[in-house]
């Protein structure tokens, strides 16, 4: 039985294509090229920052980002980016008495943005917080340590087979795939996909899909 609900951030609750365009328009570089890196640097299972090194070999990320911050263009996300599915799911899930949370690889303001925007959840953590990113069992480690629940009772959702549903299910905890982003649709092609506990293409599938898969477990135990 799922007790707890666990999200990922990028392209899970955040939908991240303005944030990638900024990045092409600050870098002068036109977007069709700096998201057509982006999808061999998906295929090639490299770090997303590995996209700025292939274009700028010499570019120094965390200078960049203060750049843009100094000049009023941070590179963080608002409520105008959350996908509109984001907050009936939360709704939907505690109106079920699941608890829920949200944490990924994500700097150590991340929890004070999500508090602004008014994401009704449980608990928020960060990669930065806890000093240590996905996908080390030590991650995965902390959320459960955080709800104090069996790994088998958490579910984890995210967009990615090698951050998100491989490491998950090592953990113990039930793995959700969602499909959307880049790294959603790639991924999605990969026989990976196929040890998912479930495969949802959007969150309004999430909550349903839950029971389905507890009256599944119950069946098999009985």
């Amino acid at each position: 039985m799922v007790n707890a609900v666990v999200f990922d951030v990028g392209e899970t609750l955040i939908n991240e294509s303005r944030q990638w365009r900024m990045w092409a328009e600050w870098l002068n570089i036109p977007e069709d090229v700096l998201f057509a890196m982006l999808g061999a640097v998906i295929e090639r299972g490299e770090h997303h920052r590995r996209v700025f090194e292939l274009l700028r070999p010499d570019f120094d990320l965390e200078a960049a980002r203060k750049e843009r911050a100094n000049a009023g263009l941070p590179d963080s996300f608002s409520a105008a980016d959350l996908y509109p599915d984001v907050l009936p799911c939360f709704t939907a899930l505690r109106k079920r008495g699941l608890r829920v949370g949200i944490v990924g690889n994500q700097p150590a303001s991340f929890a004070q943005l999500i508090e602004e925007i008014g994401v009704p959840v449980d608990f928020v953590a960060s990669s930065a917080a806890w000093n240590v990113e996905k996908p080390a069992p030590a991650f995965f480690q902390k959320i459960i340590s955080e709800l104090n629940l069996a790994p088998s009772s958490i579910a984890y959702v995210g967009d990615r087979l090698d951050n998100d549903v491989i490491p998950a299910l090592s953990a113990g905890m039930i793995a959700v795939f969602l499909k959307r982003g880049p790294w959603g649709f790639l991924h999605a092609q990969r026989q990976e996909v196929s040890k998912a506990h479930l495969r949802i293409c959007g969150l309004n599938e999430l909550p349903e899909a839950l029971e389905r898969l507890a009256t599944h477990f119950q069946d098999d135990s009985s």
